[in-house]
């Protein structure tokens, strides 16, 4: 492993346009990384997506972001991407629906720079940012990754479920642990 990279060097700002090569190209490269590590806690399609449909994807995104409905970060280090955490609202679309007050986390690091405080300053600024935007965040962490859960837990995440068999890699299933940040004042609704 790489020498630890300070905290101090990562820098976390909001999406920009400009972030969809180096994101797309950080999501590719899980790809290449799944067969060497099934546990990899994120969910991927069977095969690379097209260019064309991370576009789209990407496009999405940026959108909701510009609208106000999705909180997304990235995180840098020394001017290079190397992380991204969104959340996203559960219901259809917007954060204006029933549901619209609860997110959905996302975040990836490169493997490259997994464990040299990226994923734990994106947690800390994606959640900051969050406040005001979502009431409750939830994700879902496999049960084959105790450190992302550590790092979700050291943020004030509870479990509050498991999907058992929730992932299915290369023929075996793997249980997702259900997780939630409740951002609500406990003031309110008294």
């Amino acid at each position: 492993m790489p020498a630890a990279t300070p905290a101090a060097r990562v820098v976390v700002r909001e999406l920009r346009w400009a972030d969809f090569d180096p994101i797309r190209e950080m999501y590719w490269t899980l790809y290449e990384e799944r067969p060497a590590n099934p546990d990899l806690g994120i969910t991927l399609f069977p095969e690379r997506p097209a260019y064309a449909d991370e576009v789209d994807w990407f496009s999405r995104l940026y959108r909701a972001v510009l609208r106000g409905d999705t909180v997304a970060r990235v995180a840098e280090i020394d001017g290079t991407v190397v992380g991204h955490c969104d959340v996203v609202p559960v219901g259809p679309g917007t954060r204006s629906s029933e549901v619209g007050h609860v997110g959905s986390l996302g975040i990836v690091v490169h493997r490259d720079h997994r464990g040299r405080g990226a994923g734990e300053a994106l947690m800390r600024a994606t959640i900051a940012a969050c406040r005001g935007h979502f009431d409750l965040v939830r994700l879902s962490v496999l049960a084959t990754n105790p450190r992302a859960r550590r790092l979700y837990e050291r943020h004030g995440f509870v479990p509050y479920g498991r999907l058992p068999g929730g992932l299915k890699r290369n023929g075996r299933y793997t249980d997702e642990d259900l997780m939630v940040l409740d951002l609500r004042d406990r003031t309110e609704n008294r």
